[in-house]
């Protein structure tokens, strides 16, 4: 198994998403946007993804390769970024992210796919490869951070489309996963998702998204606003991410001991948690640092358990399919719901509210998985 070849790409990967997640909203609010017109901006971002993983799934499961697609993605991403250097304005700069994350959008289902295809029967090894991701991430919101105390938010884009780069080269460095046959057929996808499990499955990570809209579009100028300054906005992020590794580190042990369905359970619970903190107490520091040690939870346990079930829930050739339908169902729909719902509670309700209404989301999440979600522990 390529390791140290997957993990470069998820080193750089999330480490693009290091740079965008925490200090996009800053270098949009320093470009002159409204709170509305980040939030609209940031659900473009997001938005993406509801085509993207899906368009480009569609087009792996059919050739039966997948990454040549995410060499040419990954170009296309780093090539296109380079736009926003010369846009003006809210429609240039909503086009522009159309275009970057259209690609960028569409790499990462496909890279999953290929991680597990190389993975083999270890697919609870998954969390000890996208630990590196979680490396990546800390390591460039803390740098950046440190950098913004210095210079300005102009430096932000330079940082991403460095990061893009890299996900292009390492791209370069990774082979093809085997490919696993099986003797029985596959079946179809659309006979897949009319069952009640795998639709309530597919909606809860919806919620869980859209229960982190405010978070990724206004927790960092929450935090500037309150008076943090940009390396105590870099240090709380990391310090969510560094938990988050923990977590990763262990998660084959927790998925194999338990199955996915405790996990998912956990992660909505405490995700209500955590976005009651966050809303209601973001002048008390060591609150918010317990705040984003659950981070560890609402993002990484979460997201490597669910990974975990749309791999046992799309087999075969819908592998790729089922993968982007996820991203695209939860980080697409999800996320940009999440972004344009807080966007305008942010103005008129204020942030505690906002807040408020990311717990009442997580826990309509936690309800669908309890409801249907793997009942028989099978997983």
């Amino acid at each position: 198994m390529p390791y140290w070849r997957l993990a470069s790409f998820y080193f750089f990967y999330f480490g693009s998403l290091g740079a965008l997640v925490p200090y996009w909203g800053l270098y949009l609010q320093d470009r002159g946007f409204s709170a509305q017109a980040i939030g609209q901006l940031v659900a473009v971002l997001m938005g993406t993804k509801i085509v993207a993983p899906n368009l480009w799934g569609w087009l792996a499961d059919h050739l039966g390769t997948r990454m040549p697609i995410v060499r040419l993605a990954s170009a296309l991403s780093a090539l296109s970024f380079l736009a926003i250097f010369t846009t003006d304005g809210f429609l240039e700069m909503a086009l522009v992210m159309v275009l970057f994350s259209f690609f960028w959008n569409a790499s990462l289902p496909q890279m999953e796919a290929v991680t597990f295809s190389h993975l083999g029967e270890r697919v609870s090894r998954y969390a000890s490869i996208r630990l590196w991701g979680s490396i990546g991430f800390i390591l460039s919101v803390s740098l950046l951070g440190f950098a913004l105390q210095r210079l300005d938010t102009g430096v932000v884009p330079l940082v991403v489309l460095t990061l893009y780069s890299g996900i292009w080269l390492s791209s370069l460095l990774i082979p093809e996963g085997p490919q696993r046959r099986s003797t029985q057929a596959s079946p179809s996808i659309l006979w897949l998702i009319r069952h009640p499990e795998i639709q309530a499955f597919l909606a809860s990570g919806l919620m869980m998204q859209l229960s982190h809209g405010a978070y990724y579009a206004f927790y960092s100028i929450y935090l500037n606003e309150a008076g943090y300054g940009s390396f105590g906005v870099g240090a709380l992020w990391a310090w969510a991410v560094v938990v988050e590794v923990v977590v990763f580190l262990a998660m084959h042990r927790l998925l194999e001991s338990y199955g996915a369905r405790p996990v998912l359970l956990v992660s909505f619970a405490l995700a209500v948690l955590r976005w009651l903190l966050i809303g209601g107490f973001v002048d008390q520091i060591l609150v918010q640092i317990l705040a984003q040690a659950l981070h560890a939870a609402t993002f990484g346990a979460f997201h490597a358990a669910a990974i975990h079930l749309a791999y046992h829930y799309f087999p075969g050739r819908t592998q790729g399919r089922g993968q982007a339908l996820y991203n695209s169902l939860s980080f697409g729909v999800g996320g940009a719901l999440g972004a344009l719902i807080s966007g305008q509670l942010w103005e008129t309700a204020g942030p505690t509210a906002t807040f408020a209404v990311s717990a009442a989301t997580a826990a309509v999440g936690w309800l669908l998985a309890w409801r249907w979600v793997d009942r028989q522990g099978r997983y």
